[in-house]
């Protein structure tokens, strides 16, 4: 049940005041990420670990790599896939992995994105705020390293590298407290989590114990009659398939949606009881999701949550979208969004204000920390598959729910050398 306005009201002045007191968590209130703010409190001598070099590699993932370095060839001025062409510093394909390495003999792996353009910004940038500087301050290294590119990095390409950074200080973290990273956010954690699915084959999914599932109908306004309504008509043939039971979601990956479109489109699809419907308008548009929400999500008639924020970076722009009411289900991701501290500062958020997070992806190694420390997430998106590395990066799974790791750190299976196996080079892309 969602709180009553006056509480919502509360929680959003305390987050102000934070705000103004000087915004995000200090280390000291970091938990057992903290560091010597935290251990300084305690009474106790602040460990003795220091950072000791730092490097991050574009990484082949799967086949979405192939060719991503390749110039592209269009027909003309209006081929539409120049609407689409997300060049070398798209987000999964251009994933990075930082490699963080310390006095002590701990090494952390995190995973970000943006190629190449990113490595440069931690080999240029944030690798001179990190040498030398004890890895268990994640929360006051996060804060320094957003701080000191407020200017040119508050979303984005910037952003895509500080997960990857943030990322590998919270392995770190975990492999010297001997404790996986869930346990080391300071919140209730489970031990499993349902996996939903993203695409795939329903009937073999269902045989595998999975339960939930979201398409991707590639429609828009400008989808054709005959097109949108053989759409429709998949959409309600999968729910058939599964069954009155379980969740079944759509994502459009919309680019060019329009409220009223989408408004007709919910409408349509009202007798698949969606659980929520993703990315039906441009990230950017937030004014026209607050609007969806209002005309077909909780703030209105209720036929389907609105979901968005995969597209969304760190806890201040999360705040953006909970103060306009922009989301019934918020998605950020943690190899995007800022890493797992922004993850946890944008969980407070979400969770304050009585939504719903579920992670994009939230059923990789990253993400699933956040999944099963927040009380509204009831389930995480199922990780890629198809190569070494993402096999590396995805946890254990069983009867339809993913298994909580009990490794320290993320639990990945990373080394150096299958990082560096998998470093993409323009003769592996092409």
């Amino acid at each position: 049940m969602l709180p009553s306005r006056r509480s919502f009201l509360r929680g959003i002045g305390g987050l102000a005041a934070l705000a103004a007191s000087g915004g995000a968590p200090r280390a000291s209130d970091a938990g057992p990420g903290g560091g010597y703010a935290a251990a300084a409190e305690r009474g106790a001598q602040p460990p003795r670990i220091r950072i000791r070099a730092i490097d991050a590699y574009p990484v082949y993932i799967n086949q979405r790599s192939e060719g991503l370095l390749d110039a592209p060839s269009f027909s003309s001025d209006d081929d539409p896939r120049r609407w689409r062409y997300g060049g070398p510093f798209e987000q999964l394909p251009s994933a990075i992995i930082a490699v963080i390495k310390t006095d002590q003999g701990i090494t952390g792996f995190g995973m970000g994105a943006g190629g190449s353009a990113a490595v440069e910004i931690i080999d240029g940038h944030l690798k001179h705020l990190l040498i030398d500087a004890n890895p268990l301050n994640v929360e006051q290294l996060w804060d320094q390293m957003y701080s000191s590119a407020l200017f040119y990095g508050r979303r984005g390409l910037f952003t895509m590298a500080l997960s990857a950074v943030d990322n590998a200080l919270w392995d770190i973290a975990g492999k010297h407290a001997g404790q996986p990273v869930h346990q080391l956010l300071g919140a209730q954690t489970r031990d499993r989590i349902a996996i939903y699915q993203s695409g795939g084959d329903i009937t073999q999914a269902q045989a595998g114990g999975i339960r939930h599932f979201k398409l991707f109908p590639r429609v828009g306004p400008d989808t054709p009659a005959a097109a949108m309504n053989r759409t429709i008509d998949q959409v309600l043939a999968a729910r058939e398939t599964m069954g009155p039971e379980g969740n079944l979601m759509t994502d459009c990956v919309s680019r060019t949606g329009t409220v009223d479109w989408a408004v007709g489109f919910a409408e349509r699809l009202r007798p698949a009881n969606l659980y929520f419907m993703e990315e039906l308008l441009s990230p950017d548009d937030v004014f026209g999701y607050a609007e969806l929400v209002r005309r077909v999500g909780g703030g209105g008639p209720g036929w389907t949550r609105i979901a968005c924020g995969e597209h969304e970076y760190t806890q201040h722009g999360f705040d953006v979208l909970v103060r306009l009411s922009s989301a019934d289900v918020l998605q950020p991701d943690m190899t995007w969004c800022g890493g797992v501290t922004a993850g946890r500062r944008i969980a407070r958020l979400v969770e304050a204000a009585g939504l719903e997070i579920i992670p994009h992806r939230g059923g990789s190694l990253w993400g699933l920390p956040i999944a099963l420390t927040s009380p509204s997430c009831t389930m995480a998106e199922s990780f890629p598959a198809g190569s070494a590395i993402l096999d590396a990066m995805k946890p254990q799974a069983e009867n339809g729910d993913f298994l909580a790791p009990d490794a320290p750190g993320f639990g990945t299976q990373l080394t150096e050398e299958l990082v560096l196996d998998h470093r993409l080079t323009a003769s592996r892309a092409g």
